[in-house]
């Protein structure tokens, strides 16, 4: 158990989605810091996220949200941050030095942005049916892979040479973007990339969905 995690305390309790990807880089986070933990999987097709109960820990009615023993916080990427801090075991996840630590900021913000917008957004259509337009999303996600595998050529990890927050932030949608009707085969570096995150001690992957079929 991590050491800055007592043993009085309860497991963090992590309200998900089981193929969510914005749940899976938290729970990803809290299995790569050995936190102990327990999944709450709501019903999100019956509106459990939107129910009074759950908008009192995240009023938004999103996932993923933890509570921590009393501390309650909501968004991945936030979440992600406050494990670090609260619970680094060592490891430089979130490097002090500024220009690394603004390396890393960087990812975050890409995980917000043009992985939202391109292999999360893809996967969103053909897993969850939701009413995005598909043919823009497959192309920002082209569009930044262009850039992604060029850059993984050159280095093994999103911010460097080695592994931080901005490659959990970044693993879940790119990992599955298959899922979202969008090969991998193209990519070798993004691909050992993936490889090398799965490779961590501790990893633990998110439920895989089915590939979408050509009509």
């Amino acid at each position: 158990m991590n050491a800055k995690f007592p043993a009085k305390n309860n497991p963090i309790k992590l309200y998900r989605n089981p193929i969510s990807g914005h749940c899976h880089r938290v729970e990803l986070m809290m299995a790569l810091l050995d936190l102990p933990y327990e999944t709450i999987d709501l019903d999100m097709a019956n509106g459990a996220h939107k129910a009074p109960e759950y908008l009192k820990i995240n009023p938004f009615g999103l996932v993923p949200a933890i509570d921590d023993n009393g501390i309650i916080l909501a968004d991945s990427n936030a979440i992600l941050v406050y494990l670090e801090k609260k619970y680094n075991d060592g490891y430089n996840w979130y490097p002090e030095d500024p220009v690394e630590a603004a390396e890393v900021q960087r990812w975050l913000s890409v995980a917000a942005g043009e992985i939202a917008y391109g292999p999360c957004a893809v996967r969103l259509v053909k897993v969850f049916g939701v009413a995005l337009d598909y043919d823009d999303a497959k192309k920002k996600t082209e569009a930044f892979f262009a850039i992604l595998e060029p850059l993984l050529e050159q280095r093994q990890y999103l911010a460097g040479e080695a592994i931080t927050l901005a490659d959990v932030a970044g693993y879940s949608y790119i990992s599955h973007v298959p899922e979202g009707g969008v090969s991998l085969e193209p990519y070798p570096a993004i691909r050992a990339w993936l490889a090398r995150v799965e490779a961590q001690p501790r990893f633990v992957g998110m439920a895989r969905s089915p590939l979408p079929q050509d009509s």
